[in-house]
């Protein structure tokens, strides 16, 4: 099975090997955590695009999460093999969202306008920060500036429409933050 990038959805990145049986520390983007696994087979991003992988085991260790990856043995081919890359699944591997509900990875690349009109620019990726999500939204040649601007994602207050079809959002948000 083949993967291509535009059908990849980046879920999390190996970040270090553990350990001496060849098990790797993993940084899962999704929510929760653990649901990183879910999602079998995992791709890993090469030289040669992204290859598939299997898993042979996967456990919490303290506060980190670290798994196994079949055929990998040791430390010294965790380390030279695969910390530092990439793990994605399929895009039509995630379940849809609900009514109302948006993954990130579809919010990023819409356009943002203004209530009054103006527009401030694209969504460049979300900040996760406890109390709501914040859209990163980037100006550019189309937009009123080329600011940067940090929108909280809260629907109904903030958000008033998202139109994914036709590639924007609406924010009730002032152009001067």
């Amino acid at each position: 099975m083949k993967l291509l990038d535009q059908d990849a959805l980046v879920v999390g990145r190996i970040t270090s090997a553990h350990g001496i049986k060849g098990w790797v520390k993993i940084m899962s983007f999704t929510d929760p955590i653990e649901n990183v696994f879910s999602y079998q087979p995992w791709f890993l991003r090469g030289a040669e695009g992204w290859q598939p992988v299997e898993l042979s085991g996967s456990r919490q260790q303290g506060k980190a999460w670290v798994a196994q990856i079949n055929q990998c043995t040791d430390r010294t081919q965790a380390e030279t093999e695969f910390v530092g890359r990439e793990i994605a699944i399929p895009k039509d591997a995630l379940p849809p969202a609900g009514e109302g509900e948006y993954y990130w990875q579809e919010l990023v690349g819409l356009r943002v306008r203004l209530t009054s009109g103006e527009d401030v620019g694209v969504v460049k990726s979300l900040l996760a920060t406890g109390a709501n999500d914040v859209l990163v939204v980037k100006g550019d040649q189309h937009s009123l500036d080329r600011r940067e601007r940090l929108i909280p994602w809260v629907p109904e207050q903030f958000i008033l429409e998202v139109n994914l079809e036709e590639g924007w959002l609406e924010a009730d948000w002032s152009p001067d933050f």
